[in-house]
């Protein structure tokens, strides 16, 4: 006799027949865990190194859906023995380009998009709106300072991770409430900072090109915990505990690893979130002038325009007295181009943040200003502020996730 509790043989068969079908059949095993949200789910790597080439292997893995991958390298034969989607043939080609190609090999339901350039002076502000949070996977001080304004402007969390030989650190930033990044930058922190932008802060090679040991396997635990509180993050109603406003440290030469908790502070101006963000017909390609006079409808008069970065609009010699033109972020301004032609002197940039209405360049565009695309651009008269995105930009940057 068959017992009425017992399922027949044939649904059995069934059963086992489309859990072998099912590529996320062993994830469904979790009880709280929710496929469709990871293949929902929008994220931005920033940096594609050895911690980039292991947390999009992961994310690929995993089936999140949507994946934004930036990078301003190229690879190189010593990536080879760090990274995972990295081959012998891909030498020279963009880490970005390489990285979008392999995740969706590995997982054709993964939408990749690269982003080949520089994203404190290259990405769109834009970029992380659309996004449900963000990796950090560079060993970047400057970077990590503009991935963490954007973020807590957006309200947009963010998983920083860094790495040097054995030695490791993941940790999770979760605006508006938590502490930032900022938050936990020192006096030292500041200085070095400092130094990198300040004027004689142009660009130099030796700086843009510095090196950190590291290795695959330092890589791989450190991008494991910054998926795994993504993954965790992505089912936050489900009560699990995060790494948020905490950081995990590992040391791989003794397998120590331990929990440190940062303290927010109050006085960071790192903190402020847009109350809203407004969509608008603009682009990189629309003249300054033209955004300025709309602010000035919309916010008032006497509204001045403010940038989301500074931009170098002219090179002054104060030995030769001479200046230059020149519209670009200060950090894309090498040092060759800051000595003066004249006497050889390092020269001053002129910096700008702000459109006022009497700059003699309101007819230039946006982006020959120094804006990339998809970026946005505030009004401001006081503490009366509108924040705009340059919406029509979207489809050039976001690609295929637009």
């Amino acid at each position: 006799m068959t017992d009425p509790l017992e399922p027949a043989a044939e649904t059995l068969d069934l059963d086992l027949e489309a859990d072998r079908d099912d590529r996320y059949a062993r994830f469904r095993l979790i009880h709280w865990w929710d496929q469709e949200r990871l293949h929902q789910a929008r994220v931005m790597v920033i940096g594609a190194g050895a911690l980039g080439n292991e947390i999009v292997k992961q994310l690929g893995l995993l089936g999140v859906g949507h994946v934004f991958i930036a990078d301003l390298d190229t690879i190189e034969r010593s990536n080879l023995t760090r990274s995972v989607l990295f081959r012998e043939r891909d030498c020279g080609q963009a880490k970005a380009e390489v990285a979008a190609r392999a995740v969706e090999e590995i997982n054709p339901e993964v939408k990749a998009q690269p982003f080949v350039g520089n994203v404190v002076y290259d990405l769109g502000a834009g970029v992380y709106s659309e996004m449900d949070l963000v990796f950090g996977a560079l060993d970047n001080r400057e970077a990590r300072v503009s991935i963490n304004q954007h973020c807590w402007n957006l309200n947009i969390p963010w998983l920083d991770g860094a790495i040097e030989v054995l030695h490791g650190i993941a940790r999770m930033f979760l605006p508006p409430d938590g502490p930032c990044y900022e938050c936990t930058m020192s006096e030292l922190d500041y200085k070095l900072l400092d130094q990198r932008r300040s004027c004689a802060l142009l660009s130099r090679a030796d700086l843009l090109a510095g090196k950190v040991p590291t290795t695959p396997t330092t890589a791989s635990v450190i991008a494991g915990i910054q998926v795994q509180e993504a993954v965790k993050y992505l089912h936050r109603d489900r009560a699990l505990p995060l790494l948020a406003g905490k950081g995990f440290v590992f040391n791989g030469l003794t397998h120590d690893s331990y929990v440190v908790e940062y303290q927010r502070r109050e006085d960071c101006l790192a903190h402020y979130t847009f109350p809203e963000l407004l969509p608008t017909d603009f682009s990189s390609d629309t003249p300054a002038g033209e955004v300025l006079d709309f602010v000035r409808r919309e916010v008032s008069p006497q509204a001045v325009l403010d940038l989301s970065r500074e931009v170098c609009v002219a090179l002054r010699c104060r030995q030769c007295n001479e200046t230059q033109p020149l519209f670009r972020s200060l950090g894309k301004v090498t040092e060759e181009e800051g000595l003066c032609p004249t006497c050889g002197e390092l020269r001053e940039p002129e910096l700008t943040h702000s459109l006022y209405g009497d700059e003699r360049y309101l007819d230039k565009t946006l982006a020959e200003i120094g804006l990339p695309p998809y970026d946005i651009v505030t009004g401001r008269d006081g503490m009366n502020m509108r924040h705009y995105l340059l919406s029509a930009d979207r489809e050039r940057v976001l690609g295929r996730l637009a």
